[in-house]
């Protein structure tokens, strides 16, 4: 149900009386003498950028994998298995069959009794019951964040954001393509798809590898909440 906004005129013009000016219909954007975040790895090639957000996942406990397309099954199936099988939960989304992994989902994994469960938005809280339940989340990046190492996650109806954090091992195939250099830039992404009138989700995950704690005598202890471990599997698609 959609609600009814009343008085919004006569309130916004109340507000700006009380501060003693007219009230404000359109505020131009500054233009800064100085644009600092806008120099972080500016000009910095796709390689460049893959070699800082290798250096970067050492630091945050996450094991990052090189491969390509043709080898990017055999990289996942021996990914899964280094951290103890399934059960395994994805999204539906039909990139897992553009790289070539819908027979390992689908077919091989099975056959090996290692059960691959795909999220079924018709089964509503059942998905989630699954993830709770699954040792390896995987998922896609959308954008990735060579100087934090950083995934960004879009959630939508087919794509749960439950099988980022539940299950015990995330696993997240990383396009190189997507790698940009920070922040930045995934915002001046996000931006521009919303001038283009595209629609942009609702919840978007900024994951940077495993939960991190150090609330307890400052010693650091990872996994304690979220996956233990993450891995990222970059996969050359440019």
């Amino acid at each position: 149900m959609q609600g009814t906004i009343k008085n919004r005129e006569a309130f916004l013009g109340d507000i700006a009386n009380q501060l003693g000016r007219e009230r404000v219909t359109h505020v131009k954007r500054p233009k800064w003498t100085y644009n600092p975040q806008e120099e972080v790895l500016k000009g910095a090639t796709k390689d460049e950028l893959l070699e800082v957000l290798k250096l970067q996942c050492t630091k945050v406990h996450t094991k990052l994998v090189l491969t390509t397309k043709e080898e990017l099954p055999e990289i996942l199936a021996n990914s899964v298995e280094a951290v103890g099988g399934g059960p395994i939960v994805t999204w539906k989304d039909k990139r897992f069959e553009e790289f070539g992994l819908g027979k390992l989902l689908k077919e091989d994994l099975p056959k090996a009794d290692v059960e691959v469960f795909e999220w079924n938005s018709a089964l509503g809280k059942d998905n989630i019951v699954k993830a709770e339940k699954a040792n390896v989340g995987i998922t896609i990046s959308e954008i990735t964040l060579a100087e934090s190492g950083t995934v960004v996650l879009y959630s939508s109806k087919d794509r749960g954001r439950t099988i980022s954090f539940l299950p015990t091992n995330s696993i997240v195939i990383v396009p190189k393509s997507t790698i940009v250099p920070r922040m930045t830039q995934a915002a001046k992404i996000l931006r521009e798809k919303i001038k283009n009138g595209e629609q942009v989700p609702s919840c978007i995950n900024y994951i940077t590898g495993p939960s991190n704690s150090a609330d307890i005598e400052l010693n650091l202890v990872v996994g304690v909440h979220g996956p233990v471990k993450m891995n990222y599997i970059v996969v050359e698609d440019l």
